[in-house]
């Protein structure tokens, strides 16, 4: 009989893949050049970006500017903070970064349901992120206590979520809004230790 290992869905908590999706849109916009500064794109999930791809992919540009922030995003945060046994936005367990690639599939069949969630990513209505989640009804009032609490590593580059062990709506929420520990130009990478 051959060992299996086992699935997300058996070692973990149900993840919302639409919700992971908007919190990782908000957070990417949010970090862009003309925004927070944390990753090098200017404006890809803004208007200057829908016009450029949208010249090259009329149906699913939406989606290829999602793509490219993503990348940068990912690559900026695993060069401040890249510790085996830990997730973050970027980083979450092999197993739920395969389901969500799965998924975009469906949200190409499904723009046009993505459409004002783009849209109101063109201009953010604050220059405080967990404002900016709350704006996109994202994040709740014991969510953002939580966030309040946190503090940055000794270094300055990381923020642990203490007594998290596992990765969850709730957890990604916090791992998205804990961005906001962070300065300008100068990103703090959230994240949380997983259990073994």
């Amino acid at each position: 009989m051959s060992h299996n290992p086992p699935t997300m869905s058996q070692t973990q908590t149900a993840i919302d893949l639409v919700r992971l999706m908007k919190l990782r849109l908000v957070v990417a916009r949010f970090g862009e050049m003309d925004g927070a500064k944390w990753w090098n794109t200017n404006g890809v999930l803004g208007r200057k970006g829908k016009l450029l791809m949208s010249r090259g992919f009329p149906k699913t540009h939406r989606f290829a500017q999602a793509r490219v922030v993503f990348a940068v995003a990912k690559a900026r945060s695993a060069e401040l903070f890249n510790v085996p046994g830990c997730a973050t936005l970027w980083h979450p367990p092999a197993s739920l970064e395969d389901e969500f690639d799965s998924r975009w599939q469906d949200w190409l069949d499904e723009s046009d349901q993505w459409e004002s969630f783009f849209d109101q990513l063109h201009q953010l209505p604050s220059s405080d992120l967990v404002a900016t989640l709350e704006h996109f009804e994202l994040i709740s009032e014991e969510q953002k206590e939580t966030v309040t609490k946190l503090r940055r590593g000794a270094q300055g580059r990381a923020v642990l979520l203490s007594g998290i062990d596992e990765v969850s709506d709730d957890a990604f929420t916090i791992l998205a809004a804990a961005f906001s520990r962070g300065e300008v130009g100068n990103p703090t990478i959230p994240y949380v230790r997983l259990a073994s």
